[in-house]
């Protein structure tokens, strides 16, 4: 997942943020065509098993090198069980030539997505770590139990939701974060949500509302 300098929630506007969680082993599967009939680049990748929006990269392509990506991530559309779209990338390079075609061979890589079957989430917005608690999922944090976080595990997200009605009236400008992620064992995952040294607090940032 890409990381953010910090969460930003802007007061009298919903707050939403999706995770997709992902871990170690890289999966790699075998490109077997290419195709640029669609507009945007449709891979064939027999049983594929990636979850749709997932960051991916694609190496080793013979013909069409110019989707190779390097260090770069692309974001993949699941099309079917066997097909990839990377919809939004143009096949075309910065001199408006069309990509060569593809010839063969290639791979589609991406890091192994987890398991959310049974696993429960839980956050806490605090003005300092150790502080005030200012936001919550916690029931026994009302009012301020204003953060609503729903598990996918079919599509491997996580989404962190505030409404609009709630940042609104949120009677705080900042504060810290974290996010934890509570496996059927009882285990406890903190999930980075943004960059910086990994164990440490979130930023939170709230700002303004002009329109109301």
């Amino acid at each position: 997942m890409a990381k953010l300098d910090e969460i930003l929630i802007v007061r009298g506007s919903t707050y939403s943020q999706l995770l997709r969680w992902e871990t170690e082993p890289m999966v790699s599967k075998q490109i077997t065509g290419i195709s640029i009939d669609f507009g945007w680049p449709r891979l064939t990748v027999t049983s594929h098993s990636m979850p749709d929006g997932w960051g991916c990269q694609i190496s080793r392509v013979t013909g069409m090198k110019q989707i190779n990506s390097g260090d770069k991530e692309y974001r993949g559309t699941v099309i079917d069980a066997n097909t990839i779209e990377l919809n939004g990338i143009s096949p075309v390079d910065e001199s408006g030539r069309e990509w060569s075609a593809y010839i063969s061979g290639g791979f589609l890589e991406y890091r192994t997505p987890v398991d959310l079957t049974g696993f429960t989430a839980r956050m806490k917005i605090k003005n300092k770590e150790g502080g005030t608690v200012l936001a919550s999922t916690e029931a026994g944090d009302a009012p301020l139990n204003i953060i609503s976080i729903t598990l996918d595990a079919a599509a491997k997200t996580v989404l962190t939701t505030i409404s609009a009605a709630s940042t609104a009236a949120a009677p705080f400008s900042k504060g810290v974060t974290d996010l934890e992620m509570v496996s059927p064992a009882g285990k406890v995952v903190k999930l980075k949500l943004c960059k910086g040294v990994d164990n440490t607090p979130d930023p939170v940032r709230v700002t303004g509302e002009i329109t109301t």
